[in-house]
């Protein structure tokens, strides 16, 4: 598939359907391209869609359905969209460092397929606003979903979420106080299971 030229390709570029619930449409909407004219288009849509349809149906869709609406905040990045928000220090990592992240159609150097998602969990907001306690639901992914990333974020405990041919299921916050590493290979908390961090957040949102 080429990349979308005119509105009608954009258009049925848009509908393609990714997993039950998303849709490409639902993936390509990015600030930096809408205040600066960029077009945030895949050069590769055959690779950015199989990509894509991986992270809905092995990630996006379960969290959905266990814990209900899940926002997009930021996905699809074309490498001109992230070269420029990382020339400008608009939160966005260099482009060899998104391949395969938030830059869904290109491989990453060791030629590995994956995609990254910014989403929030719309029923954790309150819980998380209470209690700050972002924890509960990055080892509640640990232990039921095959994510290789998390990144957290202060505003509603929105999360990077990337799925990745070669997953290192590794989870980092940039939420103070507890700001840093919570799991990697190789500490001595990534392995097992971790009910206790997360039982409070399921009895207060099911």
């Amino acid at each position: 598939m080429r990349q979308p030229r005119t509105v009608r390709a954009l258009e049925e570029f848009g509908r393609i359907r990714l997993s039950q619930s998303f849709f490409m449409r639902d993936f390509l909407y990015s600030e930096i391209a809408a205040i600066n004219g960029f077009q945030n288009l895949p050069d590769d849509p055959d690779l950015a869609i199989a990509a894509g349809k991986h992270l809905c149906e092995e990630l996006l869709e379960p969290l959905q359905r266990r814990f209900g609406r899940i926002s997009v905040r930021s996905a699809y990045r074309s490498p001109q969209v992230n070269g420029f928000g990382n020339a400008n220090k608009l939160n966005c990592a260099t482009n060899e460092k998104n391949y395969a992240g938030h830059i869904w159609d290109r491989r990453d150097a060791a030629g590995h397929m994956g995609a990254t998602a910014c989403v929030i969990v719309n029923r954790f907001i309150p819980y998380y606003e209470r209690t700050g306690d972002w924890e509960a639901m990055a080892w509640w992914i640990h232990d039921h979903l095959p994510y290789a990333d998390m990144e957290f974020f202060p505003k509603f405990a929105a999360f990077n979420l990337q799925w990745h041919e070669a997953p290192a299921r590794s989870v980092y916050s940039f939420i103070p106080p507890r700001r840093g590493r919570l799991t990697k290979p190789g500490m001595a908390n990534w392995a097992g299971r971790h009910e206790a961090a997360y039982a409070e957040m399921l009895k207060e949102i099911g």
